[in-house]
């Protein structure tokens, strides 16, 4: 199949790679509309292809930027050249634009330039028997429409108020501990955060790895009084919560265990690791505190 499509891909390259002749394959073939806001004077051929290295058999392609009336612009031609058409030709081709936005942004530019695809159709089949529109290739092109047409899905926790978020489910304790991790004191969400571990809608797991963002990331005036009170608050978790309290959050501790990753030495982690087996704490949440294998944790019980 390559040695069939080498002289196909020579032929249009060489065609299209005159400025001359691009301007005369954009004249004919775009729509007015499109035409009218192309400043075809501008029209320069850029190097490179978007082309996937096993689809170079089947498919050419060309890229000319130019100015248009609304701000930088591109062309990019694909041609296909294999026996049987590409039913999904148009996401492809929204791919292949969506790269040389991509490539535009890299290049140094703050907004996206309008990238005006083109499919160059030689094949055997006549007339074309696919959709140009990309949202076709959906199985319900009408649903895509309305979700790629519009806004995207945005949850943004710094205006939903807490007592929307304490309603959250699973999703509570996480919403409200990342809408005020940045607040000087987040001992003032001890009631709060108190009544969603006292739900159980988390795993040990997600406490442990939630307790574990709050100490690492959070600001709080004396981290280990709000550990404490949560857990005196919420006594089935208690155990987990005063041995973060007494050793993680123990004063330097946070910097102490960093330090000691880097430079290779597990003895603080190890004592937390001990410290949490004696109270009971499964194992699974200690391994996500502490960053120890299961080897290191299986040696600490021998």
């Amino acid at each position: 199949m390559a040695e069939t499509a080498t002289p196909h891909d020579a032929v249009f390259k060489s065609f299209l790679s005159r400025v001359e002749t691009a301007r005369d394959f954009i004249e004919l073939h775009l729509p007015s509309s499109l035409i009218q806001i192309c400043k075809l004077d501008t029209l320069r051929l850029e190097s490179g292809s978007f082309l996937e290295d096993d689809l170079r058999p089947y498919y050419s392609d060309i890229l000319y930027s130019l100015e248009t009336t609304r701000g930088a612009g591109y062309v990019h031609v694909l041609i296909e050249h294999q026996s049987a058409p590409d039913k999904l030709m148009a996401f492809r081709l929204m791919r292949y634009a969506v790269a040389a936005m991509q490539r535009h942004l890299e290049s140094g530019h703050k907004t996206l330039p309008l990238v005006i695809p083109i499919l160059f159709y030689q094949g055997r089949r006549s007339p074309y028997p696919w959709s140009m529109r990309w949202l076709d290739n959906f199985a319900d092109p009408e649903t895509a429409r309305q979700l790629y047409s519009g806004a995207f899905p945005l949850v943004d926790i710094t205006v939903i108020p807490d007592d929307d978020i304490m309603q959250h489910r699973s999703m509570a304790a996480l919403t409200l501990v990342q809408k005020h991790i940045r607040q000087r004191d987040m001992a003032q969400l001890l009631d709060k955060l108190t009544h969603l571990l006292m739900l159980e809608q988390m795993s040990g797991q997600q406490i442990a790895v939630l307790i574990k963002y709050m100490a690492q990331a959070g600001e709080a005036q004396d981290i280990r009084a709000l550990f404490y009170g949560l857990a005196q608050r919420v006594p089935q978790h208690g155990g987990m919560l005063m041995t973060l309290a007494e050793t993680w959050l123990a004063e330097g501790r946070e910097k102490g265990i960093k330090e000691g990753i880097k430079e290779g030495k597990l003895q603080a982690l190890l004592q937390v690791a001990a410290a949490m087996l004696n109270r009971g704490i499964d194992d699974d949440a200690i391994l996500e505190m502490t960053g120890l294998t299961s080897d290191e944790l299986q040696r600490l019980r021998h």
